[in-house]
């Protein structure tokens, strides 16, 4: 009887590290978003990829690209200039996004991310990433939250003379926002179903797979797509 529990338990691990892999590897993944309804596809990256060759990532495949510029009230991302002028000069849209910290306020975000990031009107409009994986441990109350939120956006929106879109996921948006998305675009966070499988939502970019391998980054990258065409997201910028 013990040695059948060994040999269960050692088959078990063998088949979860094989699918910790493919999963790692981007094998596997759980929804599979409709090329023919979402035909734009585009990625987010950071200093995490380390260096990309731009030359070699498909723009037949990839159409649009966010770059990581800044998290929280000083921290830089030390890859984004390479980032956004490589991937500029190989012809990919591109857009900047900052990734909020509940530790600090949004002022001195907003900040942050105007000395970092150039203001060009060929660029896609500013991204704030709304979540709790990497943020500081603070949970500050609601009120605080989507004050410092409202005054990120609002500083941001009228220097880009924009809409910031709002990079979400279910978790945040049911701790803090309760449905107060500031009347900006949606981008959802979701790699287990379709965003409104049990939502009514409205958004303009889904993440669906964390685990994509694209030609020219080492590594895994977050996969995206558009609901719309590329004007769906340039729309949202020089609104005057």
């Amino acid at each position: 009887m013990i040695k059948k529990i060994t040999i269960l338990i050692v088959v078990c691990g063998i088949v979860a590290f094989f699918l910790y892999k493919a999963l790692d590897l981007g094998l596997v993944w759980f929804v599979y978003p409709s090329e023919d309804k979402y035909p734009i596809r585009g990625i987010d990256v950071s200093n995490h990829q380390g260096k990309i060759d731009w030359a070699l990532v498909s723009k037949k495949d990839i159409s649009f690209v966010y770059i990581k510029s800044t998290e929280g009230g000083d921290f830089k991302d030390k890859s984004f200039l390479e980032n956004w002028s490589e991937s500029k000069k190989h012809g990919f849209k591109v857009g900047a996004y900052h990734f909020f910290t509940l530790c600090r306020t949004g002022s001195e975000q907003a900040e942050n991310f105007i000395q970092t990031v150039p203001k060009l009107v060929d660029s896609l409009p500013p991204v704030v990433d709304l979540e709790f994986v990497g943020n500081c441990k603070d949970r500050p109350p609601i009120e605080n939250v989507q004050n410092e939120i409202s005054i990120f956006l609002s500083i941001i929106d009228t220097y880009y003379n924009t809409k910031t879109i709002l990079y979400l996921t279910n978790e945040f948006i049911e701790k803090y926002l309760e449905g107060n998305f500031f009347n900006h675009p949606i981008w959802i966070r979701n790699i287990f179903m379709h965003p409104n499988t049990f939502s009514s939502i409205d958004w303009v970019i889904w993440q669906y797979k964390s685990t994509a391998r694209i030609n020219g980054i080492d590594g895994p990258v977050d996969l995206n797509v558009l609901n719309g065409n590329l004007d769906t997201l340039t729309k949202f910028t020089n609104l005057r």
